[in-house]
């Protein structure tokens, strides 16, 4: 574990929480199939609305690299130049619509969110990293992987274990070396009115 990533809790939280943080550097190690396996077994047992289970991941290693890197085509470019380095890539995807009814899940978002973050608590309590990203192209999700309408390619995810931030470049080595920072419960929990700190928290 990288001591500079060690969260600073106030209150305590089990270590998979505090541990848990988005390299951008990864070691030239794969992931066993067996920790994939479990990882996205987390993902399957999360919350959902109606139980819909509405998430869906696109996945690719670098031990198959034309199919890796038809993945990593559909991050942004700049996600890309650290992404590469990656041993696991996947895209996390969201159906729009609950199966039973066909009607608007607008929880579909969330809930991926909800599976996303289970399968990050679980690599990290095998000692990988997850890196979570926004910057992905959709379009080209789609138009590769046939992904059907009302379903939505919403994040990228990098798998793996840390690399040592000696060994990224100095751009890079300055990211993964930076101490973690979060607001402090007081400016997001609120009680009698919005931006009114609970008594929860007092």
């Amino acid at each position: 574990m990288n001591p500079q990533k060690q969260a600073r809790v106030d209150h305590p939280v089990h270590d998979f929480i505090s541990q848990r943080w988005s390299p951008y550097g990864f070691a030239d190690r794969p992931v066993s199939p067996a920790d994939l396996r479990s990882i996205f077994e987390a993902a399957r047992w999360a919350a959902s609305s109606y139980n819909a289970q509405p998430w869906s991941y696109i996945v690719a290693t670098r031990k198959e690299p034309e199919t890796f890197s038809r993945l990593l085509q559909c991050l942004v470019e700049s996600n890309q130049t650290w992404a590469s380095s990656a041993p696991v890539l996947a895209i996390g995807c969201a159906n729009l619509f609950f199966p039973h009814n066909g009607q608007p899940n607008k929880a579909a978002l969330h809930d991926l969110g909800l599976a996303s973050a289970n399968l990050t608590c679980e690599a990290t309590a095998r000692g990988l990293s997850v890196h979570q990203m926004g910057g992905i192209l959709p379009d080209k999700v789609r138009d590769l992987y046939g992904v059907p309408d009302g379903v939505q390619p919403l994040t990228g995810i990098a798998i793996g274990y840390a690399a040592d931030p000696e060994a990224l470049s100095a751009a890079f080595r300055e990211r993964d070396l930076k101490p973690r920072e979060r607001r402090p419960l007081s400016e997001f929990v609120f009680g009698d009115q919005w931006g009114t700190k609970s008594t929860v928290v007092q």
